[in-house]
């Protein structure tokens, strides 16, 4: 392609070859904008069965639009730049640039993301669900973080302790310590009537002293 265009340029008057050097470029960062569109619009196609499937809250799904948007939008910008003649060097030393400060960003926001990732699991598992009952156990004979699932977001975890909404107490515990401790659920019961409990232990197993 560069050696049809270079001869066609060689070819061409010189006004007319000034605009082939406009027209060509401009082109090409036409060409890459309405690829990154359609792969975006891929993007949201796919997640919609995903999302009906598992039963994905709409805030995941738009969590993962999001990303997918920066990356695809952010290449496609680069790649663009390129074309238009911007040196590799240039393009190297902002993307090395953007890499670290992104770097240490998710370092410094590491339990947050962990969190976002451990409420996508509990979604996809079906750990629990809202209106379950369910009990963290902890090592020994100590009795564990119990109560009614009332809410479920992309970083806690709402158990309603006792009582109703109204009048009860509720606590709010991080995604990732439920794939961090044994967890007991009541499918839907009530948490003073247990019929026929499930117990959920991670891999490895934490280790109980027998009773």
């Amino acid at each position: 392609m560069r050696k049809i265009i270079q001869s066609l340029h060689d070819r061409l008057p010189a006004w007319a070859a000034e605009w082939l050097d406009i027209l060509v470029p401009a082109v090409e960062v036409a060409l890459i904008g309405l690829g990154a569109w359609l792969l975006m619009r891929f993007a949201r196609q796919l997640i919609r069965p995903l999302t009906t499937a598992y039963a994905l809250p709409v805030n995941v799904a738009s969590l993962f639009l999001r990303i997918v948007a920066v990356v695809v939008y952010g290449g496609a910008l680069l790649w663009s730049l390129e074309r238009l003649g911007v040196s590799g060097a240039v393009l190297w030393t902002a993307f090395t640039g953007f890499a670290t400060v992104g770097a240490v960003a998710v370092f410094a926001a590491w339990s947050v993301l962990s969190n976002l990732f451990c409420a996508l699991l509990i979604y996809v598992t079906r750990a629990f669900r809202v209106g379950d009952v369910v009990e963290l156990l902890e090592a020994g004979d100590r009795p564990g973080m119990k109560g009614r699932v009332m809410d479920i977001n992309l970083v806690y975890t709402t158990l309603l302790e006792s009582g109703d909404v109204e009048g009860g107490t509720s606590v709010q515990l991080p995604n990732s310590l439920f794939f961090q401790r044994a967890v007991r659920r009541w499918h839907g019961t009530a948490a003073s009537e247990p019929i026929s409990p499930t117990l959920q232990v991670p891999n490895p197993p934490v280790a109980e002293k027998a009773a």
